[in-house]
């Protein structure tokens, strides 16, 4: 009955986001760099910080480190959402998210090559998942995918997290997909959401990680990783500023070019981020040796597959 009750509470608090949000303009405006054409509500993504906020008044205020943390980069986010923030701003908080996390879950225990490395990957997963709020339905769908997963994990696997925070979260992608899993949506994630949910996912990959002394759990984010990658590195070779937004991750190029609908875009990339979950989880009573096959069959597949369709695709624009 309680999460009846949550996901009517986080409905309700959409719309009224959306009677804010309306009242102070935090519109997003079409601009040469959009896949977009319509004067669209910005930052409906908050409904995943409010997830938070309901499951941690529900728990008894539990993870207080995390809540601290996806607060911290939820209002620098929202506040970049509605002024545009300098990357000096917005960088300090992203750092403090992720050492709020680490604090946590007791990371820092670790020798300092592998905190640093997770401090840095975990930053870079934050901006990778807002570079990908492109197109309508990918972050709420693709998030769906990778936290339906890790709930998988949570409940035949190995327990690492109380299942209501599973719950509360895919109830917040629910009433955030509706109202954005749309031919013409009614808001966008914004920074504040998609930022939220990236920090979310990161502290239930790392408390997971952590709890089965297993790395390829980095691969429920394997879709995204390859196409932020390796758009990355296209883009240092054109000399263009990789920090500022653009239309050549994979999924925008297709977009614009081949004019596929951004909702049968948005589900090819869940599908494919489905299918390799899938195998993840069928292999991990596999030998170490053939996880770690498996995982570089994955990622050498995904990136072959990137280039060739990246290659044809911008081609017939010459």
């Amino acid at each position: 009955m309680i999460f009846i009750f949550v996901t009517l509470c986080l409905f309700i608090t959409e719309l009224i986001y959306f009677r804010v949000a309306e009242r102070f303009n935090i519109i997003d405006k079409p601009n040469a760099r959009s896949l977009h054409t319509d004067i669209t509500i910005r930052g409906g993504g908050v409904i995943f910080f409010m997830s938070v906020l309901f499951y941690f008044i529900y728990s008894n205020f539990e993870y207080p480190l995390f809540f601290l943390g996806i607060t911290a980069i939820a209002v620098i986010s929202f506040l970049d959402d509605i002024f545009t923030l300098p990357n000096r701003y917005r960088l300090p908080f992203q750092f403090l998210a992720i050492i709020l996390i680490l604090v946590e879950l007791h990371f820092f225990s670790n020798p300092m090559w592998i905190w640093t490395g997770v401090l840095i990957i975990g930053v870079g997963i934050i901006n990778a998942y807002n570079f990908m709020d492109g197109i309508n339905g990918i972050t709420g769908g693709y998030s769906m995918v990778v936290i339906g997963a890790l709930w998988f994990i949570n409940s035949y696997h190995i327990k690492f997290m109380d299942n209501e925070f599973f719950v509360f979260i895919l109830m917040g992608l629910i009433v955030f997909n509706y109202f954005n899993f749309r031919t013409k949506a009614k808001c966008f994630a914004g920074d504040v959401g998609s930022i939220s949910i990236a920090v979310i996912i990161i502290f239930l990959l790392i408390k997971l990680i952590v709890k089965d002394y297993n790395p390829i759990y980095i691969l429920f984010l394997a879709v995204y990783g390859v196409d932020s990658v390796l758009t990355i590195i296209h883009r240092l070779l054109l000399k263009e500023n990789i920090f500022k937004a653009h239309r050549l991750h994979l999924f925008q190029v297709i977009v614009h070019t081949l004019k596929i609908p951004h909702l049968l875009m948005a589900s090819l990339y869940m599908l494919l981020q489905a299918i390799i979950c899938v195998i993840i989880i069928f292999n991990l009573k596999s030998s170490e040796q053939t996880q770690w096959l498996v995982s570089f069959g994955i990622i050498i597949s995904l990136s072959v597959l990137y280039f060739i369709i990246k290659r044809k695709v911008m081609l017939l624009t010459v």
